[in-house]
């Protein structure tokens, strides 16, 4: 079963990059710190290590994973305390198929920055990747119980789909459910709660969530091809075809088209 967007995997690798790297140029406070941090607080070290570090992420978003390992390495030569470095290099290492020295890699990042949420919903995603879904709970639950942690959206998306993973599908519902009401615009959670829904044989709500995402830009093959099995189900054949024909105009040579044409609604 496909819990999670295939483009989710894009969205696994890009949205998990979310390296707090403007605390120091944008003004704010540090972590420990009492008083207000601006530009020119920050040491010459952090500054050639931010630096750096902005390379590695524009490298590593574009697929170059060992040149922005190389650029991380430079990061941390220049500032061995900086997390947010380590926590990169785990989702580097996580790419790299390197998995003891990812969850190295973001443990350093905890142990110099315990309450940062970003690292916390990484290592959180690095776990459920490794089928270790208690304890990849328990992290997302740390991210989501950080101070200040603005990405509160994804971070129970992702509980969700990881719960799903697990078979725990009505904590994986209630997780999603709670993404959906914190960011309804979210095209992988729609989908997903959608599937779950729809698996679960209430396909009536899935399609309540399904169509918002079927009528707007981010619809694909897959939640077309959802959309036309929830029709099927519930005997709305109109509302199947019309989906069905988009499905066919749009994506013809996709996988979800074929199983469309085989008629393996039941797959």
């Amino acid at each position: 079963m496909t819990w999670a967007w295939r483009w989710c995997a894009l969205w696994m690798g890009m949205v998990l990059v979310t390296l707090q790297l403007g605390c120091t140029t944008q003004g704010g406070r540090m972590e420990g710190d009492s008083v207000w941090v601006t530009p020119s607080d920050e040491p010459e070290a952090r500054r050639r290590a931010r630096i750096r570090l902005e390379l590695a992420a524009g490298y590593f978003e574009q697929g170059q994973a060992t040149v922005a390992l190389d650029e991380v390495k430079q990061a941390l030569n220049a500032d061995p305390t900086f997390a947010a470095a380590y926590n990169l290099r785990g989702l580097i290492f996580m790419r790299l198929e390197e998995p003891r020295l990812a969850e190295d890699s973001f443990q350093q990042a905890l142990r110099l920055a315990p309450r940062d949420g970003d690292t916390w919903h990484n290592l959180g995603w690095f776990y459920c990747q490794a089928d270790r879904h208690t304890d990849a709970v328990q992290a997302f639950g740390r991210a989501l119980q950080s101070p200040g942690y603005r990405s509160a959206a994804r971070t129970w998306m992702v509980q969700g789909i990881c719960q799903a993973r697990a078979g725990q599908r009505l904590e994986a519902e209630q997780s999603l459910i709670r993404s959906f009401e914190l960011d309804s615009g979210n095209p992988i959670t729609v989908y997903n709660l959608a599937l779950l829904l729809h698996q679960r044989g209430e396909s009536e709500r899935a399609r309540f969530y399904l169509r918002r995402l079927n009528n707007s830009e981010f619809a694909n093959a897959e939640s077309l091809w959802l959309g036309v099995k929830i029709e099927n189900r519930l005997q709305n054949r109109e509302a199947a075809q019309q989906l069905a024909t988009q499905l066919l105009r749009r994506f013809p040579d996709s996988r979800e088209a074929s199983a469309y044409e085989r008629g393996a609604f039941n797959e």
